[in-house]
């Protein structure tokens, strides 16, 4: 359940919002951004791989921790970021955002599900692989999450 001033107009003006996500075993928080808003969370039951990865300055570097119940996170503002449950039973996190709009870009779905659709030509160059390996993702993700 997202909690975002979309959703909860109450905290229209009020900086914060929250969200909380349940991932079966294997689940996944696919890549993404939050544009406007750093995130804090707490896992509430499993284990989830936390992703985050850095910025071109720092190399484009790659953090992650095994993040257990009881444990917080912090992925800062603009960070793509991904959590990935990797135990065997359901994990929950609850997120909090210092923005009643955070925003979310998610990567998959921003490069090969836009509308209109970004040029093959842009994406095949941009990727460095064939034009069908770009029209097999593009046909994954023309419908959205």
């Amino acid at each position: 359940m997202e909690l975002d001033v979309a959703e909860w107009p109450g905290v229209n003006t009020l900086g914060v919002s929250m969200n909380r996500v349940d991932f079966a075993p294997g689940g996944t928080n696919p890549p993404h951004v939050h544009p406007r808003a750093t995130e804090v969370g707490i896992v509430l039951r499993g284990e989830l791989l936390v992703g985050i990865i850095g910025t071109l300055d720092t190399g484009n570097r790659y953090y992650s921790k095994v993040v257990h119940a009881g444990e917080t996170f912090v992925i800062p503002r603009g960070l793509m970021h991904f959590q990935f449950n990797v135990g065997k039973t359901e994990a929950t996190m609850v997120v909090s955002f210092n923005s009643q709009n955070p925003g979310i870009v998610f990567v998959p779905l921003t490069l090969f599900g836009s509308n209109p659709p970004i040029p093959t030509p842009v994406l095949v160059k941009a990727l460095r692989v064939d034009t069908g390996v770009v029209e097999l993702l593009k046909s994954k993700f023309t419908g959205g999450y």
